[in-house]
């Protein structure tokens, strides 16, 4: 976000960046929430110098030599200065110590490829391993069609990354902003132990335009926004983005006291 005024897609009202970025990005006249990168994620929730970053040069191959795929990868990585969608680490949010993911819906559009899964299922992994909690802010289109199979596979893989992590009592908790979309709906999005969505989010495995011609019927007002998500006990709670970093850190002190708990108890 380098350029100096900025507008509003929803209300049209135009912004200085430097004002924005005082309110979280979020509009001061209409409460849209802009899409966020993943460095500006980081700055946001993360404890200042406490991110350290997973797995940072993995980058994807061209498995089925689709048309133009390696152009697309190479653009996006010159564009976002990074090498895939999701950065993955660990770092302290209000002092406690957590895993953290974050997609950047600059790198086609997050779409999840065998890396984008590769990385999350192993900073699940090294949750599990460090008994740490974990984190996932996500903004996805969902699988990236560009891989195939390579990319469905990786709803699988990031699923059982979780289930591990579940076995061994510690959580996921996700957030989800817009969009989240399908095959990252259809697998980790959605098994947050905790599952927080961003006002006004879309949140869903197909779009509503496509359902409403496939089932040839009008949605209901607000389908597939997060507070109808909400509404009807699909995810647990709406958090404005300014508030976001405060609900995180009272859920890791809520872990934090329960794992205590556990051990005295042992």
């Amino acid at each position: 976000m380098s350029k100096l005024f900025i507008k509003c897609p929803r209300c049209k009202t135009t912004h200085f960046i430097s004002f924005l970025k005082h309110s979280a990005y979020v509009c001061s006249k209409c409460g849209y929430h802009f899409r966020l990168d993943a460095p500006t994620r980081i700055k946001m929730l993360c404890d200042k110098g406490s991110f350290s970053e997973f797995d940072k040069e993995m980058k994807s191959l061209d498995p089925l030599s689709f048309p133009k795929y390696k152009e697309k990868l190479e653009k996006s990585m010159k564009n976002t200065g990074l090498k895939e969608a999701v950065v993955t680490g660990k770092c302290r949010i209000g002092g406690y110590e957590t895993t953290f993911g974050v997609m950047d819906p600059r790198f086609i559009m997050a779409s999840m490829g065998s890396v984008v899964g590769e990385k999350i299922t192993r900073m699940l992994e090294y949750a599990h391993d460090n008994y740490l909690p974990a984190i996932l802010i996500i903004s996805s289109g969902g699988a990236r069609m560009q891989e195939g199979i390579y990319s469905l596979m990786q709803m699988a893989k990031t699923s059982a990354a979780v289930k591990r992590l579940n076995e061994r009592g510690l959580p996921l908790f996700t957030v989800l902003a817009d969009p989240t979309t399908g095959g990252v709906t259809a697998s980790f999005a959605m098994l947050g132990d905790i599952i927080i969505a961003e006002p006004d989010a879309l949140i869903g495995f197909a779009g509503p335009r496509v359902i409403q011609q496939t089932i040839g019927q009008k949605l209901p007002k607000g389908f597939q926004k997060s507070e109808f998500l909400l509404e009807h006990g699909m995810i647990d709670i709406v958090v404005k983005r300014k508030e976001l970093k405060s609900v995180l850190t009272n859920i890791l002190e809520i872990h934090s006291n329960r794992a205590y708990n556990n051990l005295t108890r042992e």
